[in-house]
C-alpha cells in the first residue's frame, strides 16, 4: 500500500486521530482536546475548544524561532515597476502596527473589516492585522462593480473599510472610490471608518470620516496578538449565490490554520525555506489561502505578483518570475497557461530563462483541458498537477498529492480525493453510481478541517444550499465521474454559476440586471465554452414590445454593476427564449448549442420553434 493510500484510508477510518496528529503543526495558546463538535450535526465544528493565534503562526512564531530574516514577502509589480521584499521579522512588525492602527479606529475582535484593494503589499498586511487582533476580515475583488459591493457591505456590515485608491493595469488605471463611493450609496449599513491606501498613480479624495493609510499608521502602537477560539471567524469570503444575496463563507480560525499547513506538505510538497507562488488575486480563495496563508503558516516564502501573464511586457512574464524569485513550486489557473500558449505557442519565451528551481506547475480554478496540459508539461519539464476544489472548501478536494506520494496523473483528471475528503458520485437517489458513469460529486459529512463551517449569519442557507440534496454529504454542485483506476473527472457546474478564467460567477446575478432594463422583457445568461477563459457567458433578451436597445448599453450595464470581470461581451436580440411547458428557461440546452453539441429537443418543450429559430444564432457559426 503505498503512502497516498495509507495516509487517505487513515483520514477516513479514524478521522479524530488523523486531525489530531495534523495539529500538532500548529502552536497552540491552548491545545484542543476535544477534536470534532458533531453535537449540531450536520453543522461540525473542529477543535472546539482548542484557543490560537493564525497571525502568530504566520509570521511570530517564525521570527521567534531565528527565522526572522527568512523573505516572508517578495512583491513583484512589472505594472508599476517596483519589486521589493519583507523578512519575516519586517512584515511582522508592519502588521503589528497596522493591526495598532485598526485597534485605534476601533475595531474590537469579531468586528469585519472589509478590504477593498489592489495586488499590494498592504492588501496582505491589512488580511494578517485583521488576523492578530481577531477581526474578521472581508476581501473584496477589486474588479467587482458597486452593485456587488454594497451587497457584500451590508452583509459583513463591517466597522472599517480598507481600500486602495486604485489598481493598475497594464493599459489603464481602475480608480476605485467611484465604485467604493456608489457602494455605499446603495448600501444600508454605513462602516465607522474608511482607511485609504494611497497610490500615485490615482489619489483619493478623502471625505469626512476618511484616513489615509500612512496617517493611520503614524500615531499607532504595535499590537500583540489576541487570543481566539479555534471556531471564531478567521474571514468571511463571498462567492456567487444562484439567488438572492451572496453567500458569505465563513473560514474559522484553528481548522484553517491546521488544513492549510497540512496541504502544503501532503499536497504541494513545499516546506519551510521553499519559494511558493500562486498566481491568482487576494480577492479568490486561491489568493487567501496560497498567496497569504498556507506558505506563511509553512514559514516558506510567498510571491505577490501585481501583472498579468501576457502583456507585462510579454508572454514571458511568468517564467521571468521564476527564474527572478527562484519559484520552487507554481499554482496558477489553466486561463493564464492558455492565455500564454495563444501568444507563444513554440514556448520561445522560456529561453534564457533558468526554471530549474521549479518543482511542480499545480493549476486549479476550472477545468483543465488535456491540450494546455500537455502543453505546459512539454515545455516546462515539471509535473504540472491537476487539482479541484472549491470557494467554499477552501484547499484542494482532489490532487496529486506530491508530497505524499508521487502519483501519474492524467490529462482531465484532478487525479484522487486529498486525505479527509470522502468524495462520492451519486445519482439522483443519492447511491454511488459505478466508475466510468457520471453523476453528482458530493462529499461525506462531516467535511475536514478548513472548508465553512456554515455561511456567515445563515446556518438555515448553509443546510439549505448544501447539506439537504443528499443527507450526510456535502453537495458540491459540479458534476462528473471516477474511472476504473479510481482517478476522479469533474465535468463542471450542475447548477447556473459559470467559472470565467478561474472566477466563479453567477449568471443570475447577471440575469438580474438586464431584466431590469426597462426595454428587457426577458432574458437568459449562460455559460459556454471559451478556449481562453474555459468559459464566458452568453446573453439572449427578449424586448418589450415597440422597445429597441443597442446590444452594447446592455453589456455596460452589467459591466457597470458586476464589474468587467463578468466577461460578458456578447448579447443578442431575439424574439422569443426556449422554455419548457413549466416556464423554465433552457439554458442548458442553448448551452449545449452553443457549444456546438448537437442537442436534442427536450421533451417538456413548449414550442420547439423557438429553439429552431435560434439554432443558427447559437451554433458555431453563429458566433
Amino acid at each position: 500500500m503505498g503512502d497516498y493510500r495509507q495516509a487517505y484510508e487513515r483520514s477516513m477510518r479514524d478521522p479524530i486521530g488523523f486531525w489530531r496528529d495534523a495539529a500538532t503543526a500548529i502552536d497552540w495558546i491552548r491545545a484542543p482536546e476535544q477534536i470534532l463538535d458533531d453535537s449540531a450535526a450536520p453543522i461540525f465544528r473542529w477543535y472546539p475548544d482548542g484557543v490560537l493565534n493564525t497571525c502568530h503562526n504566520a509570521l511570530d512564531r517564525h521570527v521567534d524561532a531565528g527565522a526572522g530574516e527568512r523573505t516572508a514577502l517578495i512583491y513583484d509589480s512589472p505594472v508599476t515597476g517596483v519589486l521589493r521584499a519583507y523578512t519575516y521579522r519586517e512584515l511582522r512588525d508592519e502588521v503589528a502596527v497596522f493591526a495598532g492602527a485598526l485597534k485605534q479606529q476601533g475595531v474590537a475582535p469579531g468586528d469585519r473589516v472589509v478590504i477593498y484593494m489592489a495586488m499590494v503589499p498592504e492588501a496582505v498586511i491589512a488580511m494578517l492585522a485583521c488576523a492578530r487582533i481577531g477581526a474578521v476580515h472581508s476581501v473584496v475583488f477589486g474588479g467587482f462593480g458597486a452593485k456587488e459591493l454594497a451587497a457584500r457591505i451590508d452583509d459583513a456590515q463591517p466597522s472599517v473599510i480598507v481600500a486602495s485608491s486604485c489598481g493598475v493595469e497594464p493599459t489603464r488605471v481602475v480608480p476605485y472610490q467611484p465604485m467604493l463611493d456608489a457602494a455605499l450609496e446603495i448600501a444600508t449599513h454605513r462602516p465607522r471608518k474608511r482607511i485609504v491606501q494611497q497610490r500615485p498613480q490615482q489619489l483619493f479624495e478623502l471625505r469626512e470620516g476618511d484616513v489615509t493609510w500612512d496617517e493611520a499608521v503614524r500615531s499607532a502602537e504595535p499590537a500583540e496578538c489576541e487570543a481566539v477560539h479555534a471556531t471564531d471567524p478567521l474571514y468571511l469570503l463571498y462567492t456567487s449565490g444562484t439567488t438572492g444575496r451572496p453567500k458569505g463563507v465563513v473560514r474559522d480560525n484553528g481548522g484553517h490554520a491546521v488544513a492549510l499547513r497540512y496541504s502544503m506538505a501532503a499536497v504541494f510538497a513545499a516546506g519551510p525555506g521553499d519559494v511558493f507562488w500562486a498566481a491568482s488575486d487576494v480577492g479568490w480563495v486561491v489568493g487567501h489561502s496560497y498567496i497569504v496563508y498556507a506558505p506563511l503558516l509553512t514559514g516558506a516564502t510567498t510571491v505577490l505578483y501585481e501583472g498579468k501573464p501576457v502583456g507585462t511586457p510579454d508572454a514571458g512574464a511568468f517564467w521571468r518570475v521564476v527564474a527572478q524569485h527562484g519559484v520552487n513550486v507554481m499554482f496558477t489557473a489553466p486561463t493564464a497557461i492558455r492565455a500564454i500558449k495563444k501568444e507563444d505557442p513554440d514556448g520561445k519565451l522560456l529561453d534564457g530563462y533558468d526554471l530549474s528551481p521549479l518543482r511542480h506547475l499545480f493549476l486549479a480554478g476550472e477545468r483543465l483541458d488535456p491540450e494546455t496540459y500537455a502543453w505546459a508539461g512539454a515545455r516546462l519539464g515539471v509535473p504540472v498537477i491537476d487539482n479541484w476544489w472549491q470557494t467554499e472548501t477552501g484547499w484542494p478536494i482532489a490532487a496529486g498529492p506530491r508530497g505524499l506520494e508521487e502519483l501519474p496523473t492524467r490529462a482531465g483528471s484532478p487525479s484522487f480525493p486529498v486525505p479527509g475528503f470522502r468524495v462520492r458520485v451519486v445519482d439522483g437517489a443519492g447511491a454511488d453510481v459505478p466508475a466510468g458513469t457520471d453523476g453528482a460529486i458530493v462529499i461525506g459529512l462531516p467535511l475536514p478541517p478548513g472548508c465553512l463551517p456554515t455561511l456567515w449569519g445563515d446556518d438555515q442557507r448553509y443546510v439549505a444550499s448544501y447539506l439537504s440534496a443528499f443527507p450526510g454529504n456535502y453537495l458540491t454542485g459540479d458534476g462528473g465521474r471516477f474511472d476504473a483506476d479510481g482517478y476522479l473527472y469533474v465535468m463542471g457546474r450542475t447548477d447556473d454559476v459559470i467559472n470565467v478564467a478561474g472566477h466563479r460567477l453567477s449568471t443570475g446575478a447577471m440575469e438580474e440586471v438586464l431584466a431590469a432594463h426597462p426595454a428587457v422583457a426577458e432574458c437568459a445568461v449562460f455559460g459556454v465554452h471559451d478556449p481562453l477563459k474555459g468559459q464566458v457567458p452568453r446573453g439572449l433578451v427578449v424586448l418589450k414590445a415597440g422597445a429597441t436597445v443597442d446590444p452594447a448599453e446592455l453589456v455596460a450595464l452589467v459591466r457597470a454593476q458586476i464589474g468587467a470581470v463578468a466577461a460578458l461581451r456578447r448579447i443578442d436580440v431575439v424574439p422569443a427564449l426556449p422554455k419548457t411547458r413549466s416556464g423554465k428557461i433552457l439554458r442548458g440546452t442553448m448551452r449545449g448549442i452553443a457549444d456546438g453539441r448537437d442537442e436534442p429537443v427536450p421533451s417538456t418543450i413548449e414550442d420547439p420553434a423557438v429553439l429552431d429559430a435560434l439554432r443558427p444564432l447559437l451554433g458555431r457559426d453563429g458566433k
